[in-house]
């Protein structure tokens, strides 16, 4: 035997030894239906950050186009729809009791962002799981109205208010099982009321604002693989989670620093029973530190991170963001991990 023919078969036999060690390579979508299984790659951490795209990107393929260009520059691990549409001001919301009169937006107020869906369904499905973003009955109520009038209508009477909500509530699972249909994989359910002195009375938020959080979530829950719970303190802190910790979901997002403390996020798994998402502040290092401090930091809220988990922002990050920055911190998660 020549010595090349000796190189040739060597090579051979290392590929085909190469092979069968290695585990036959995965898609993200099957990476994450495994991972939700419990069975995480080792040295891998799952990562996904979120911002919105501006107003040209909205919704419909153009929406579509973006999200799958932030997707695939950013390598996140499943793929994120932004809610963009929202309700319009409702300038007759003077008292409670107009809110009995809110029109129920059918399924042509949501069709420019189902277009959304189909779109990004029809390119990416096969690849990663795709995700709704949800926002709360409570929150819709927000687009609806001034944040102050809302709450003042819920103090003065919340059983008007209460009407309104049942109308949100209706629309939402139209909207809800339209994605399904459609082909989303779930949904990132968004709540908010239950923050720190939200409201003078915290039954309002238990006896008026979590009844209807909790319909689309009970909906999403029987039928979709991957739904997160997005705790949401964009308004303000939280004392604790107490109020929310029994919501459905197979995954938390929430922020670890409360109103008087900051959690771990062995804590938040441990309150809310299943992984935790999260570990960066979205106004700290992943807005503003070098890519050296980013990776040190990274490196250590996954050493200190339970063994289920996903890196990502507390809430979405600003949207002038650098997706290149993004995609940094995502590399340094995808090398990361505990074995």
């Amino acid at each position: 035997m020549n010595r090349r023919t000796f190189i040739s078969l060597s090579s051979a036999a290392a590929l085909v030894r190469s092979s069968l060690a290695a585990p036959a390579p995965v898609n993200k979508r099957e990476r994450m239906l495994s991972w939700l299984a419990g069975h995480g790659t080792p040295n891998y951490t799952p990562a996904a950050f979120f911002l919105h795209f501006g107003n040209d990107y909205k919704a419909g393929s153009a929406a579509a186009k973006r999200h799958l260009e932030f997707f695939r520059h950013t390598d996140m691990d499943f793929l994120k729809i932004q809610f963009e549409q929202t309700y319009s001001r409702q300038e007759f919301l003077q008292k409670p009791a107009d809110w009995s009169k809110l029109k129920l937006a059918g399924l042509d107020f949501y069709e420019p962002l189902l277009q959304t869906v189909r779109d990004l369904v029809k390119a990416e499905k096969k690849n990663a799981l795709i995700l709704m973003t949800l926002y709360s009955p409570f929150m819709c109520a927000g687009h609806c109205a001034p944040a102050p009038v809302l709450l003042r209508h819920l103090e003065e009477n919340p059983e008007a208010v209460k009407k309104g909500f049942e109308i949100l509530t209706e629309s939402q699972l139209l909207f809800v099982r339209a994605c399904i249909k459609e082909g989303v994989d779930g949904f990132y359910t968004s709540t908010q009321g239950s923050e720190a002195r939200r409201f003078s009375n915290p039954a309002i938020f238990t006896r008026y604002v979590r009844p209807f959080d909790l319909v689309s979530m009970k909906e999403i829950e029987r039928v979709c693989p991957m739904n997160i719970l997005h705790v949401c303190d964009y308004v303000a802190p939280y004392d604790n989670y107490d109020a929310v910790h029994d919501y459905p979901g197979h995954v938390v997002n929430c922020n670890v620093k409360l109103a008087s403390r900051q959690m771990s996020g062995q804590e938040v798994t441990q309150l809310f029973k299943r992984p935790f998402m999260g570990g960066m502040d979205r106004h700290g290092i992943i807005a503003t530190g070098t890519p050296a401090q980013v990776e040190a930091e990274i490196r250590r809220v996954v050493k200190n991170s339970p063994r289920s988990f996903i890196l990502g922002a507390d809430c979405t990050v600003e949207a002038d963001t650098s997706w290149d920055r993004l995609k940094h911190a995502i590399s340094v998660a995808h090398q990361v991990g505990l074995e």
